[in-house]
């Protein structure tokens, strides 16, 4: 199905010809429509599965057809989780926008950075997208007002519930007008999600794209025995053996992920780190350099992969294990896209044995297991 059926305007489907977007994904052939119909929506569908955009297209069109507000009272209200993904989002309703005979004007709001250059900002925005603490100060500056808002979208919703945004999100949503569309959009549907869900959702389309059995078989995976006290030489040593020119390395914490990257570097590996203690402009420089290719290293902590999107990155190195089996997944996922090949590589130490085997069991894949004892590190 192409996207011209899905009743887009022909501006549309030229701006997303332009953008090499040929056929819509499942999520986005279900919900477009359903958006550009006003429905409330709660989609489920993995990362990568296109679902910004499924929500980003049919906003913009429903937004040629509404009225002009009075300034600081926005239409659109888009809640996200992290910085990263609040700039990821904004920059997709820019590259449509300009196929609307009428400019929209969209703004992302984010903490970190300073709030006065974002409450001048404000002016005559229609589409805002925010992260949940720094909507409430602006709202609490009257900078904002959210009493006109027409559709609201909770995307990355299950991050957003697991990371304890619930009280903001509850007092956000009790600012709204009760007559709105909702979306909702998540990767997983937990207990915390069903029940937001059914609070918030009218009678909802629910889309649930299943994830294939064989949608990791993109990635190659394996996972090398290695002490604590060795991983980092044997970090470097793939690194160079396997000619790595972009590689993506997860640390479970701000300290190792720091840590990894002066080692790093005293070795003359060009990498940086991101995460949460990084300064909002250290994060977006670090994040442009590595999607542009002009870093070979990028070391993220879980949180902070969330807002990284290649469609080819070639190498995923988990320095350490997530807690979480789903984390893994999520890790893992940053390769193997858009048809192309993937390798996924993780360094397990003794102790983290049996946690590799739950992982396995929960993903329902083997994972290789080498031990690196003999090998050149």
């Amino acid at each position: 199905m192409p996207f011209s059926a899905l009743g887009l305007s022909p501006d549309f489907i030229k701006i997303l010809s332009n953008q090499n977007f040929t056929l819509p994904t499942p999520i986005q052939q279900a919900a477009i429509p359903a958006i550009l119909n006003k429905k409330d929506v709660l989609g489920i569908a993995k990362t990568g599965s296109g679902k910004t955009a499924s929500y980003v297209l049919p906003i913009l069109m429903n937004l040629q057809h509404t009225q002009v507000l009075k300034n600081r009272h926005v239409n659109v209200l888009v809640l996200v989780p992290t910085r990263e993904l609040a700039e990821q989002v904004k920059d997709v309703f820019k590259i449509f926008s300009p196929a609307l005979p009428v400019p929209v004007k969209t703004l992302a709001v984010y903490g970190g950075v300073s709030i006065n250059p974002q409450m001048t900002a404000l002016q005559n925005v229609n589409v805002l997208v925010a992260t949940p603490g720094r909507l409430l100060e602006l709202l609490d500056s009257n900078a904002v007002h959210l009493c006109s808002i027409e559709t609201l979208v909770l995307d990355e919703a299950d991050k957003m519930l697991n990371l304890g945004f619930k009280g903001e999100v509850d007092k956000i949503i009790s600012l709204l007008p009760e007559k709105r569309q909702n979306i909702l959009l998540s990767a997983t549907l937990n207990e915390d999600l069903q029940l937001i869900h059914q609070v918030l959702l009218h009678d909802p389309l629910v889309i649930k794209i299943e994830s294939r059995e064989d949608s990791l078989e993109q990635i190659n995976q394996v996972a090398y025995i290695v002490s604590e006290v060795k991983k980092g030489p044997f970090l470097r040593y793939l690194i160079s053996h396997h000619e790595m020119k972009q590689v993506l390395i997860f640390a479970s914490s701000v300290h190792t992920a720091d840590a990894i990257v002066n080692k790093l570097r005293k070795n003359n590996f060009d990498a940086k780190a991101i995460h949460s203690k990084k300064s909002q402009g250290a994060r977006n420089e670090a994040l442009y350099l590595f999607k542009s290719g002009k870093l070979r290293i990028l070391v993220a902590t879980d949180l902070m992969g969330r807002g990284i999107d290649i469609d080819q990155l070639p190498f995923v190195i988990n320095y350490e294990l997530p807690r979480s089996p789903k984390d893994y997944i999520h890790r893992i996922g940053r390769t193997g896209r858009a048809d192309s090949i993937g390798e996924a590589i993780s360094l397990v130490s003794p102790d983290e044995l049996h946690h590799i085997e739950v992982i396995q069991k929960k993903m329902g894949k083997e994972v290789k297991l080498i031990d690196s004892e003999n090998m050149n590190n």
